[in-house]
């Protein structure tokens, strides 16, 4: 008994560093986009306000008008749907869906594909810094 409740812990504290470690990750995206941000405004700060004003902006690109809140609901703690192929999207919030920022690599990839299908061009590091202090601010799914 006492090796399977050993076991069960191990997996238990692995899982948690594992959660840790995502939200690890989405600091280190927004610290490296805060600081590319104030090379052009040296009193730059990250602002949830600012991300939410940005997520749930409407942009018309491609004569389409759409927004980040348009598939992944007004609240990013939320599971959302795309809105093509009606595919349910896990939460963005990292405080929620801690797997979310698990690859560096492929969030990057996801804000040049996203921010050009919404925008029209990629999202500059402000605004990409923006959004992820607004993801840390919602951490209840509604």
């Amino acid at each position: 008994m006492k090796k399977i409740t050993f076991v069960l812990a191990a997996l238990l504290s692995l899982s948690v560093a594992s959660a840790h470690a995502d939200v690890i990750n989405a600091q280190t995206l927004m610290d490296k986009y805060t600081a590319s941000a104030k090379l052009v405004n040296k009193d730059f700060e990250p602002s949830a306000i600012e991300g939410k004003l940005f997520f749930n902006r409407s942009f018309k690109n491609d004569g389409h008008e759409a927004a980040c809140a348009s598939c992944h609901t007004q609240n990013p703690a939320n599971y959302g749907k795309h809105m093509v192929t009606s595919k349910q999207i896990k939460p963005l919030s990292p405080m929620v869906n801690p797997k979310r920022f698990t690859d560096i690599a492929d969030v990057e990839e996801k804000f040049t594909e996203h921010c050009n299908d919404i925008l029209g061009t990629d999202c500059s590091a402000q605004e990409k810094a923006n959004f992820i202090k607004y993801l840390f601010s919602e951490k209840t799914p509604s």
